[in-house]
């Protein structure tokens, strides 16, 4: 006789089949009717037969029967026990247990966080995390999309089926929720989500820790193994390493094209193969930290990297996130900072990403005039959803603290704190007092300080912002927005501006040098020379500088003489540190042949040069934000094109810099100092070792007794063409 309690009403069997059931939990797994014995139901479509075993000993305690449709099978059992099922398929034998064997799997004050949009280990909570349910190996997945009808989790395990582990749906949170046992850290996966409108479509996870490797777009589960990391001193000293009155020195890096195997067209090198060329590299030239442009999984390697949807995930095109570990920890070994590109701002359009995710507009504003970037064809993050505000800080924390990066640097601030950024009028929505200010971005970046401050002592977060936005650096209890430093985007461009031009004339641009220190400690500033500066036809920096060979190559060691020498922290573009000719591009690596030519060894050579003395004089660091750490000796000499400024360090001790940005030695030249007797020269940058005239004044100067430009004494020197020198008191 048929049990018909064993059989579904024909609207649930017909939703199993077709995939459109929103809560498989319901009707599968073990159940107790009023009427008798428990009964189990499964649903394994193209499965032959399944047999139910005790999940302690194997004993087989009953065989399923084959009901209404095709795949769903159930049985009475004995009593309700922990159980296991073997299952035939037409290849083979499989033996796991049920998914819908277990209970609730996240707690409700993971629930709780996540809906306030403070859960600070959400990659931990979130995505594909290998674990032990019940004593029974496999992976909990968990994923936020509250307006989806169904969400089920896919890969090869189950061939990619959305009918054979559909999710539940836990209110009013809006995650899903699934553990598959016996699922192994490494197996690649997605979400299939049937959206608000029945549309299905395959996403990778948000919260992945771990993917494939592009063009393939699929999540993989994350290896839980913990990293072992070598690194306690640098932790312990990073916040001081960090610190304003320290030197940070940059070398910015894009990994893809840094240098390949064999060449142009060759494979990219891997975390570990970089740690072994990069580090060293990098140290020799003496800077203190290195900046990767964003490694967060991206799928256009076009964008390099400022377009990521994987926001937890290092990109596999380089390895394994304990690769990306390793390398962090080689980095700190070797006393080197890493700093990460990180992108809060917009998310590309990809079908398998973010855009859209349950049907909705649900990490991104729905209307265009807030949630579409026209500029960079991207979606813009709704930063005022309490979900999405906890996704992205959940992001900056993972990176802080999981890979012990010591750095991020919030990539497009000035997009994200101005609603009508980049629009014309009638483009943008005001905010709710009717203003152009994004509160929701500003609210976000604040919270972002603040919490980094408390989450990850010592590290420190940078701000690319271009506009005159007051604060940046300024405390969030003052009414900043709390960031460590700022990149000085108008000195960049001033004094980019500036060296371009011929020096005849620089005369009549001579402002465009003394401008930038007009407001060079409003903020705590970073002077960077990035990759923004040496592509889409900017040209590379050597080649931006005027005149024939011998000066564009002058001009470059002039140029970045200055740069180390004025008040702010460094950063410096691959490339930039030995004259590349080529402008960058990310389908290449960098010209390495160049530095068997003597003039761009010389500009390698000067480079280190000048970050040995930025770290040994204090009087070039540890006032770099104090006005007091700064004099113009002479800034209005427009006819010759000289420039003479103090730097002092804490102590009161001074170096002088002179700066000759003409092609024309000037002999005789005087120059008031603030305290007489002998003066060394530190620092040349017409040196012969650096590919210049070898003009100078040998090496140590004694200052006259009468003042001069408000000083107590003054120097009388030779002024090399288009050179900057460093004097300091003996």
């Amino acid at each position: 006789m048929r049990d018909r309690a064993l059989w579904l009403s024909p609207d649930d069997a017909e939703a199993l089949v077709r995939g459109t059931h929103g809560n498989p939990f319901a009707v599968l797994g073990i159940h107790a009717p009023d009427d008798g014995a428990p009964l189990l139901r499964v649903f394994l479509p193209g499965a032959l037969g399944v047999d139910v075993l005790d999940r302690h000993s194997g004993a087989v305690r009953c065989h399923l029967t084959a009901l209404q449709v095709p795949g769903l099978f159930a049985a009475r059992l004995p009593h309700a026990a922990p159980y296991a099922l073997r299952i035939r398929w037409p290849q083979g034998e499989q033996l796991t247990e049920d998914p819908y064997s277990f209970g609730l799997l996240l707690g409700e004050m993971d629930l709780y966080l996540i809906g306030e949009g403070n859960h600070r280990r959400l990659g931990h909570c979130l995505g594909a995390q290998a674990m032990e349910v019940e004593g029974v190996p496999g992976v909990r997945f968990a994923v936020w999309a509250p307006n989806a009808r169904r969400v089920s989790v896919v890969g090869q395990f189950n061939s990619w089926d959305g009918r054979r582990h559909v999710m539940r749906l836990r209110h009013p949170a809006g995650v899903w929720e699934l553990f598959v046992p016996r699922l192994a850290p490494g197996e690649p996966y997605k979400y299939e989500i049937c959206d608000v409108n029945g549309e299905l479509g395959l996403r990778a996870d948000p919260v992945a820790q771990a993917t494939e490797a592009p063009p393939r777009t699929a999540s993989v589960v994350a290896d839980p193994t913990p990293f072992a990391w070598h690194d306690e001193a640098w932790m312990a000293q990073r916040g001081e390493r960090q610190g304003k009155d320290r030197p940070i020195s940059v070398y910015e890096v894009h990994a893809a094209s840094w240098r390949k195997h064999g060449g142009d067209n060759g494979e990219f090198y891997h975390w570990r193969e970089l740690a072994e060329h990069l580090i060293p590299y990098v140290k020799a030239l003496g800077f203190t930290h290195l900046e990767l442009l964003p490694i967060m999984e991206h799928p256009f390697g076009g964008s390099w990297g400022y377009q990521p949807l994987g926001q937890f995930a290092p990109s596999a095109r380089f390895g394994s996130p304990a690769d990306f570990a390793a390398f962090v920890d080689a980095c700190h070994q070797a006393e080197l900072g890493v700093i990460l590109d990180w992108v809060p701002a917009h998310f590309p359009t990809d079908p398998h990403g973010l855009a859209r995710f349950d049907g909705t507009a649900l990490y991104e504003y729905a209307h265009p005039f807030e949630g579409f970037h026209q500029d960079w064809d991207t979606y813009i993050y709704n930063l005022g959803r309490r979900e999405v505000h906890g996704f992205m800080l959940a992001s900056a924390l993972h990176w802080l603290r999981h890979f012990h990066v010591d750095a991020l640097r919030v990539d497009a601030v000035a997009s994200m704190l101005y609603r009508d950024y980049s629009r014309q009028d009638g483009e943008w929505i005001p905010n709710r007092h009717g203003g152009r200010e994004n509160l929701e971005a500003i609210d976000f970046l604040r919270h972002l300080n603040e919490v980094v401050a408390e989450e990850a002592p010592g590290a420190v977060v940078i701000a690319e912002e271009s506009t005159a936005w007051p604060g940046v650096t300024q405390p969030t209890e003052e009414g900043g927005l709390g960031f460590a430093y700022k990149w000085n985007m108008g000195w960049m461009h001033d004094t980019l501006e500036y060296i371009a031009r011929d020096p005849v004339y620089r005369a009549y641009a001579h402002h465009e040098m003394t401008f930038p220190m007009v407001y060079a400690f409003s903020e705590r500033y970073v002077l960077p020379i990035s990759h923004d500066e040496v592509v889409h036809g900017k040209g590379s920096l050597l080649g931006k500088m005027p005149g024939d060979d011998w000066q564009k190559f002058a001009n470059l060691r002039a140029y970045l003489g200055v740069m180390w020498t004025q008040p702010g922290k460094k950063l410096l573009f691959m490339g930039c540190e030995f004259g590349q000719w080529r402008e960058w591009s990310h389908d290449r690596e960098l010209d390495w042949w160049l530095l068997d030519e003597p003039r761009h060894a010389g500009i390698h050579r000067l480079v280190g040069d000048l970050n040995r003395l930025y770290a040994t004089q204090p009087a070039l660091h540890s006032l770099d934000c104090e006005p007091t750490g700064f004099t113009w000796v002479i800034g209005n000499d427009e006819t010759n094109s000289v420039f003479a400024w103090l730097r002092t360090d804490s102590a009161g001790e001074p170096l002088l810099v002179v700066a000759n940005m003409t092609p024309v030695p000037r002999q005789g030249y005087s120059i008031g100092v603030p305290r007489g007797g002998d003066w060394e020269e530190l620092f040349n940058s017409d040196a012969e070792c650096y590919g210049g005239s070898n003009l100078g004044n040998l090496g140590r100067l004694t200052a006259g007794e009468a003042p001069l430009h408000g000083q107590a004494a003054h120097l009388t020197m030779i002024l090399p063409p288009l050179a900057v020198l460093i004097l300091r008191p003996c």
